[in-house]
């Protein structure tokens, strides 16, 4: 059985949770757009001040910081800090043939610590909340590889 096939359930829920963790961090461009858009507002750049057909009305505030859309986009950053780590750790992890329970839980367990972080951050809960969730999933990542790397180190 190859390492890197759906044949093999470890790949396979490695799969299945590399998917969800883009898709959601896919999810948090779009929810900054879609904040941008319905408060009219944290655009970055001057030139999103021109007047288009979606912004009729340019204003100079539309540029200014707005924590409705940079909340939004302060968790589409931390996903991007996070993702890459967790779909390479993933792999290595896959590559030391795991028994299937570990990759269950540290595979899926990441990404249930990654949306609990994006629930907490969104419903706005203190920083001890959203840092738990956020540790729990580097946990995560640092056993997969630790795991791997021994795993290398003793072949």
């Amino acid at each position: 059985m190859d390492l890197l096939s759906l044949d093999n359930p470890v790949f396979r829920v490695y799969v299945i949770a590399a998917s969800l963790a883009i898709l959601k961090m896919i999810g948090h461009a779009f929810l900054t757009v879609y904040r941008m858009m319905h408060g009219h507002s944290g655009f970055l750049n001057p030139e999103d001040l021109r007047k288009t057909p979606l912004n009729p009305q340019p204003d100079a505030q539309q540029i200014a910081p707005n924590d409705y859309v940079e909340r939004a986009r302060r968790m589409h950053r931390n996903e991007g800090e996070n993702t890459p780590l967790f779909l390479a750790a993933g792999l290595l992890f896959v590559a030391a043939a795991p028994p299937l329970w570990l990759a269950v839980v540290l595979l899926y367990g990441y990404v249930a610590m990654r949306l609990a972080h994006a629930y907490a951050y969104l419903s706005e809960r203190d920083h001890e909340v959203r840092a738990t969730f956020f540790t729990l999933g580097v946990v995560a990542i640092a056993v997969m590889s630790v795991y791997a790397l021994a795993a290398a180190l003793s072949h």
